[in-house]
């Protein structure tokens, strides 16, 4: 290994982690605890809530299938720093309209460029950060601590907050961390991250990564749901003020350390059985918010902890089980249902808003547990391989 690699880990790691706090924990994430004050002080409607999360995920797929169209940039210095200010202007200009259709077009454009980070950084962090270690895993807790800044900043601002204050608030975080993820390193090392050279899958892997795939697309349409309007339902229950807040919270902090422990569990036991796993602490995770209604906080906290714990987690297995099942193409497609299971989530539910979060939230914990049972035959495929 290269003496880079040996002592620059932990500086890589850390603007890494940064880069990721702003690109997904706050471009992608601070709508999730602004929303409620957004549904309260605007003409916003639910529905249209869930179109704007519609056109963000869409924009994310959008620069993810650019990103694999044009593999320059996920090598380009230039690609993540103009994503970057990207990021952090639309944030800020979702403070000045109340128009629908502008706060859509905002939201795309966000989802573009927190894909060009991501992309960016997570080609770094394969490439830079010892692969023997846990570097890698932290990187990816850096979408937890994003979500924890975008949380607790809604928090402070107070119950009676503006929700303009508190996009300009998102703003100024993801400018003040976008400084230091503006030093990361735009070329790569081979080696570190790379994977090794897979046979040709047999019959029974291929089949094994269809049902994988599946199961993606049923985690990405059903985690995504639940991100966009966990803390809305918690919210509209009439829990207390602090409770929404301290929920995504919850569900931040439970993210910075979760694929540090997935990881480790994995080198264990299967990936594909880890994932399984997962998928069914999630869904019960989500089945548990369904309850809002009934305002038990200490439930509600459990919940979030455990969707937290598994919602990068699952994202990390998946890619390593399908570069298992099929190779170096499986990370693509994988990508690309995922992101597609992200924009057919909010419209799937859109009209079930209208008489509350709790039946959107029950779609969601379905589709999940339909994602784990799909698992069962990548479990056989994962014997026979």
């Amino acid at each position: 290994m290269s003496r880079t690699l040996e002592t620059g880990g932990r500086p890589v790691v850390a603007r890494a982690f940064l880069a990721l706090a702003v690109a997904m924990g706050l471009g992608r994430f601070a709508y999730t605890p602004i929303l409620p004050l957004m549904l309260g002080q605007t003409g916003l409607r639910p529905a249209s809530a869930a179109t704007l999360a519609t056109a963000n995920y869409l924009g994310y797929l959008a620069g993810a299938v650019a990103a694999i169209a044009v593999p320059g940039i996920a090598r380009s210095v230039l690609a993540l720093r103009m994503s970057l200010v990207a990021q952090v202007a639309t944030i800020a200009a979702m403070a000045a309209t109340e128009s629908v259709a502008a706060w859509a077009g905002l939201r795309f454009v966000a989802g573009v460029a927190s894909a060009g980070v991501f992309v960016f950084t997570t080609r770094v962090a394969h490439e830079q950060v010892r692969a023997d270690g846990d570097g890698v895993g932290w990187v990816f807790g850096g979408v937890g601590g994003g979500i924890v800044l975008s949380a607790v900043s809604v928090l402070a601002l107070g119950e009676d907050a503006d929700w303009r204050v508190a996009w300009l608030v998102a703003a100024a975080l993801a400018a003040v961390l976008g400084v230091t993820a503006w030093t990361l390193p735009g070329g790569g090392h081979s080696g570190a991250g790379e994977a090794s050279p897979r046979t040709v899958p047999g019959a029974r892997p291929r089949r094994g990564f269809g049902w994988l795939t599946v199961a993606y697309f049923c985690e990405g349409l059903g985690y995504i749901v639940s991100a966009t309007f966990l803390v809305a339902a918690v919210a509209a229950a009439g829990s207390a003020p602090w409770l929404g807040a301290a929920v995504w919270i919850a569900v931040g902090a439970a993210v910075v350390p979760s694929c540090v422990m997935w990881s480790r569990l994995s080198r264990r036991h299967s990936p594909a059985s880890m994932m399984t796993l997962a998928l069914v602490i999630q869904a019960v995770a989500v089945a548990v918010a369904v309850s809002a209604a009934t305002g038990a906080a200490a439930a509600q906290l459990i919940g979030a902890l455990c969707f937290g714990g598994t919602m990068i987690g699952i994202v990390m297995l998946a890619l390593g089980e399908g570069a298992r099942l099929a190779g170096p193409r499986a990370a693509a497609m994988l990508t690309s249902v995922y992101g597609l299971g992200q924009v057919l989530g909010p419209v799937v539910v859109a009209p079930l808003l209208g008489r509350g979060y709790g039946a959107a939230l029950a779609v969601a914990a379905a589709v999940l547990a339909a994602g784990a049972l799909c698992m069962v035959p990548v479990l056989r495929a994962e014997t026979t391989a």
